[in-house]
């Protein structure tokens, strides 16, 4: 499902930082051609030629969930797949603050970004809510702390990840898609939303959010957003 939102209200906190344990967990390469489940793939190589690739999917949600507080709130959530080809092992690092992000496009409405600690693996991408278990206990839990994740992709293997998009809901329209990306060693999650409405134009926004520990990748193949 896109349809996630075109208007969220603000809700802002200083709850002080606390890491997610995150559980860690190595895939068996498969990476797959042409998957109707990906929305974006980057794929990196290093000095020898091996490869890096990150497979983004698309948007899933525009679900209802009530906090502890009563607060209604609308969500999509997202999953990240990273194969690490190359001969070293890749330390992963991602890290999103408290604070809610403003929605580029709808100027007063914000959102937050919450990684469950779950381990996406590429069976369970045709499961409900793509494998993704325990949401509302976990968004119980964590609405109002920062969302940190660390891995140790091994070479040859992959991993994969949750990301969870929430909002206060005032009637949810339009269409949200994301994707993670490298620019050198840090990473960027990429939020483009395209409203519904003739007036709201597409917009995106860049967060920096993590890191990894490995050198000199070269963007070799950018596959770009499907429509």
């Amino acid at each position: 499902m896109s349809v996630f939102l075109s208007s969220c209200g603000q809700t802002q906190t200083n709850s002080p930082k606390e890491n997610i344990k995150a559980e860690t967990k190595d895939i068996v390469t498969s990476p797959g051609s042409n998957d109707p489940n990906i929305h974006t793939k980057y794929e990196y190589t290093d000095s020898m030629g091996k490869r890096l690739i990150i497979q983004n999917s698309a948007s899933w949600g525009g679900i209802k969930y009530i906090d502890p507080n009563g607060e209604v709130y609308v969500y999509a959530y997202f999953w990240t797949r990273i194969i690490n080809e190359t001969d070293n092992p890749l330390e992963l690092k991602i890290d999103f603050p408290v604070d809610s992000h403003e929605v580029p496009s709808l100027p007063g409405k914000y959102y937050k970004i919450l990684v469950p600690p779950d381990t996406m693996t590429f069976d369970k991408k045709s499961l409900f809510d793509s494998g993704l278990t325990g949401l509302k206990s976990f968004l119980d839990s964590s609405i109002h702390k920062p969302s940190s994740l660390k891995r140790t992709i091994n070479p040859k293997e992959s991993s994969g990840f949750y990301v969870v998009m929430l909002c206060l809901v005032e009637g949810a329209h339009g269409t949200m898609r994301t994707g993670l990306s490298l620019k050198g060693q840090n990473l960027f999650y990429r939020i483009k939303v395209d409203g519904s409405r003739s007036n709201t134009k597409s917009s995106d926004k860049e967060i920096h959010c993590g890191s990894i520990n490995l050198k000199n990748l070269m963007l070799a193949h950018n596959k770009v957003y499907q429509e």
